[in-house]
């Protein structure tokens, strides 16, 4: 298998009068792994059910490789999809489940159940391929879905929110399998998520989406320490959006540092605050402010080390200087405080 590039030029969608996807543009290099993010109806699985074929563009081309497939059905693009459901067939056993493309196909009986057998292998999953679908845990269904999308030797494989219907422990270990496949095959993956943590631990490129458009594409590093926007901020986490003079500026949570209000009475430089809630966290404490001047911030987070807590408690009430290293702050390049973001939890399926 080799893993082709994807590019999408001036992409939309419409549905009668909603815009869902508004005009993007998007690279995403031969053999990388790039997780569309966002919340829901941001855009992100239409943009994949574009690439994919199973929705037509509106406007704008998609090339896979060097060729434009904008025009071309789903079978004929070089792509598979892995859906949210698996859609395992329940009569079939594992092997012939995986089997079945190739068999559409019209490849043989002895190549195709060979391949099959090859697929299961990869996942490591060889030892249930006589067991039916209603056998296997979730993860284990997961793993023969990955095998049947596999085995067509896309170029792309797209995934559909994958890991969602698994508990968060078997979240973790499928989410290393993937990692392990796509650089064991070195083909492009493509997977939609509305998981922060899931985007970060997987992917190469991160494209953050919001209202149909691409807030922000960039390693994954680059977006947690240098948002673009004010949303990405927000949505990614780990960051206090504040205004200041000129514009807002993103400051890491983990950077803010805490000093009581009456020894800083004047707060030059910094943000007078009332502590709302502390919660301990292990290695850290959290603390949610208030902030006294509610045009600069409805609320700001710092997450302070355990140790340095300790020494320097606060409680709920207390009045305290949030500060920061001016090397700490990046400027947003909408400059705006953002509308709310719901949180990672309330997108959650």
């Amino acid at each position: 298998m080799r893993g082709a590039s994807v590019e999408l030029i001036q992409v939309s969608k419409r549905y009668g009068a909603a815009l869902a996807v508004d005009a993007i543009d998007l690279k995403v290099p031969e053999g990388s792994y790039c997780c569309l993010l966002g919340p829901s109806g941001c855009g992100k699985t239409t943009t994949l059910r574009m690439i994919a074929g199973h929705e037509t563009a509106s406007d704008g081309n998609i090339l896979i490789g060097p060729r434009e497939v904008g025009h071309l059905p789903p079978a004929a693009r070089g792509t598979a999809m892995m859906f949210q459901s698996y859609a395992l067939f329940p009569h079939l056993d594992c092997l012939d489940n995986v089997a079945f493309g190739p068999r559409m196909r019209g490849v043989d009986r002895a190549t195709r159940r060979r391949r099959a057998m090859e697929m299961l292998s990869l996942v490591r999953m060889e030892g249930f391929a006589g067991r039916l679908p209603a056998q296997l845990s979730g993860g284990q269904q997961q793993r023969v879905a990955l095998a049947r999308a596999l085995v067509t030797e896309p170029s792309v494989l797209l995934l559909d929110e994958p890991l969602s219907a698994l508990d968060p422990f078997l979240r973790v270990q499928v989410r290393a399998e993937l990692k392990r496949l796509q650089t064991e095959l070195g083909i492009t993956f493509i997977h939609v998520t509305h998981s922060q943590e899931e985007a970060m631990a997987l992917s190469d490129l991160v494209v953050v989406m919001n209202g149909g458009r691409i807030e922000q594409a960039a390693p994954p590093r680059e977006v947690f320490s240098r948002p673009e926007t004010g949303f990405v901020a927000r949505f990614i986490g780990g960051h206090n959006v504040i205004a200041m003079p000129g514009g807002s500026l993103a400051v890491r949570v983990d950077r803010m540092r805490l000093s009581p209000r009456l020894v800083d009475a004047a707060g030059e430089g910094g943000l007078p605050a009332r502590v709302e809630t502390v919660e301990y966290q292990g290695s850290f404490v959290q603390l949610r402010l208030a902030p006294l001047d509610t045009a600069r911030a409805t609320e700001v987070f710092a997450a302070v080390p355990d140790d340095v807590f300790a020494a320097q408690p606060f409680a709920v009430g207390d009045v305290v200087t949030a500060r920061w290293a001016e090397g700490e702050a990046h400027p947003l390049r909408d400059g705006q405080l953002p509308a709310d973001v719901p949180a990672l939890e309330e997108i959650a399926p």
